[in-house]
């Protein structure tokens, strides 16, 4: 197998690099491989912030989030606020591959998977139910808000092709219809073939606010390697988000540049991360980064 490079955000990233390199050793397609990747996680039904298994919104209805992007030719699909449908990755390269849109949200995103033979499925699992039904009782804002942001986010590079694809069931409780940065293509993801890739986790409130991939890849482009990009980026985000109490968001970012130049960078501590040089997979953690 030619040159690849394979990283993913969380601990579950470990599965999805895994499913994706074992596709590419079969001569997989880099978009395939991570698709597949990427489905892993949706199915799994312990991840509590990505597909079935992700955590509902205040009303009891899991709403998907979900992007993928091919750096050749800035090619990109999205949906948002999905319901009912399992692998909001598989509905979101459809589109891309289909349609002449960029996003479809909320109903018509239902509607377009439907029309393109998508099974609909229960998304809302037994315990992700239970906590639902216990948070209602009370309906407190959650004390752990920023514990509740974790996206699956995949890069994979060959010295040919970026792909990048994230995945997510959004914060606990969010309001319904509330969309955060994974479908956003600049915010949750980016990738140029000339300069390279981003993809992102956290607050994803706030890193729309910032548009913080789109920010990763233009820095690349300026000459910075991809961590010294990755690193510029969170500062960026830190100095202008950070609260009155001292406390900046929580976001984190992977990069890969095009030519295999990898980087990442974090808000907040021990941001755990996966990466697989094409030899052996490794899992990586990172520290805050230090505020200006």
């Amino acid at each position: 197998m030619n040159r690849v490079l394979l990283t993913a955000t969380w601990n579950f990233g470990r599965l999805a690099v895994e499913r994706a390199f074992n596709m590419l050793e079969l001569g997989a397609s880099a978009l395939d491989a991570l698709e597949t990747g990427i489905n892993a996680v949706e199915m799994d039904e312990s991840v509590q912030s990505v597909g079935y298994g992700g955590l509902p919104n205040r009303a009891g209805y899991v709403e998907l989030d979900a992007a993928i992007m091919d750096a050749r030719g800035h090619r990109s699909g999205a949906v948002a606020a999905l319901r009912g449908f399992r692998r909001p990755i598989s509905v979101a390269r459809r589109v891309m591959e289909v349609l002449p849109h960029a996003l479809l949200v909320g109903e018509g995103a239902a509607e377009f998977a439907r029309e393109q033979g998508f099974e609909e499925e229960e998304t809302l699992s037994p315990e992700a139910s239970e906590q639902w039904l216990q948070w209602r009782e009370t309906q407190a804002p959650p004390a752990d808000v920023e514990d509740s942001h974790d996206t699956v986010g995949m890069i994979i590079w060959t010295p040919d092709t970026i792909v990048v694809g994230c995945s997510t069931s959004g914060l606990k409780w969010k309001y319904p219809g509330r969309v955060g940065d994974s479908p956003i293509v600049g915010a949750g993801l980016y990738a140029d073939e000339e300069v390279g890739a981003a993809v992102a986790t956290g607050n994803g409130d706030e890193i729309s606010r910032v548009a913080l991939c789109s920010r990763v890849v233009f820095l690349m482009e300026r000459g910075m390697s991809a961590q010294e990009a990755c690193d510029e980026a969170i500062r960026y985000l830190m100095r202008k988000r950070t609260d009155a109490s001292g406390t900046p968001p929580h976001a984190a970012v992977l990069a890969v540049r095009a030519d295999g130049n990898f980087g990442v960078s974090a808000s907040y501590a021990k941001f755990p991360y996966a990466l697989h040089d094409g030899q052996s997979l490794t899992m990586g953690e990172r520290e805050a980064l230090e505020p200006e």
